[in-house]
């Protein structure tokens, strides 16, 4: 089984010249809790984040993210196939076990995500523009639990929504959607409010909450030409909340 750690996190997800870029020294925790990130006029606003945060109620999570512009303003631009589709996404990674939301354990790095991508649509229990017809939504900012990990098929570096190979069959969580990689489509919808996008997701009430690391990421994927392994890369990181990755977000 794979077990990320902290310096793969920041080796994969971190482009190396933000590594070196001496801004990350302003990024801090506020009196809130949130984690705050500095402005950066090179980033586009909508995925310039400004500050990330976590707080719960019982079992019950609320994740935002401040941007710098409008969020959920920027969306991908159809390419009319399924195969090298764009997927435009705001991320939460955490510490959480996979296992805490359904997924095989120790699989990767547990994230939420709410992402946009007109070419397909992964929800088909959710009809998102309530037009009757559940398969035409994908532009629609929507949410997934993804179990992110790394695969040199995406590139030196890179990481990906983690595949099922064929004639595998693990735990997936009863949202899964039948595609074969980690990602549940499990309905939460992601909300807007100017700079601000927040999500609320529901766990089990034996899922241990408190203490939880979290963090905010803004980035790109495509869908694989080929349709499958692996499926679904990640191909840019726009922002790290935290600067390395280090989940300075604690659930209270």
């Amino acid at each position: 089984m794979f077990k990320p750690t902290l310096p793969i996190l920041t080796l994969l997800l971190i482009p190396p010249a933000a590594l070196a870029d001496d801004s990350h020294a302003d990024h801090a925790i506020s009196q809130d809790g949130a984690v705050l990130s500095p402005a950066d006029e090179v980033i586009v606003a909508p995925f310039d984040i400004l500050a990330a945060h976590a707080h719960r109620s019982a079992n019950q999570v609320t994740f935002h993210m401040t941007t710098n512009g409008v969020a959920g303003a920027e969306t991908p631009d159809p390419t009319g196939a399924v195969g090298g589709a764009p997927v435009q996404s705001y991320v939460w990674p955490t510490s959480l076990d996979p296992s805490a939301v359904g997924f095989e354990g120790e699989t990767g790095i547990l994230a939420l995500a709410a992402t946009s991508h007109p070419d397909f649509d992964d929800t088909p229990l959710v009809d998102e523009d309530r037009d009757g017809d559940p398969s035409n939504d994908g532009l629609i900012w929507h949410s997934h639990w993804v179990v992110l990990t790394p695969t040199e098929a995406c590139g030196d570096g890179a990481l990906a929504v983690r595949d099922i190979p064929e004639g595998e069959t693990p735990r997936m969580p009863a949202t899964w959607p039948g595609l074969p990689i980690f990602l549940d489509s499990p309905g939460f919808t992601p909300l807007f409010d100017g700079p601000e996008i927040s999500v609320t997701v529901g766990f089990s009430s034996n899922v241990a909450l408190e203490g939880v690391g979290y963090d905010g990421v803004t980035a790109a994927l495509r869908v694989n030409a080929n349709i499958h392994a692996p499926l679904l890369c990640v191909t840019d990181v726009f922002d790290v909340a935290s600067g390395d990755l280090s989940l300075p977000g604690v659930l209270q």
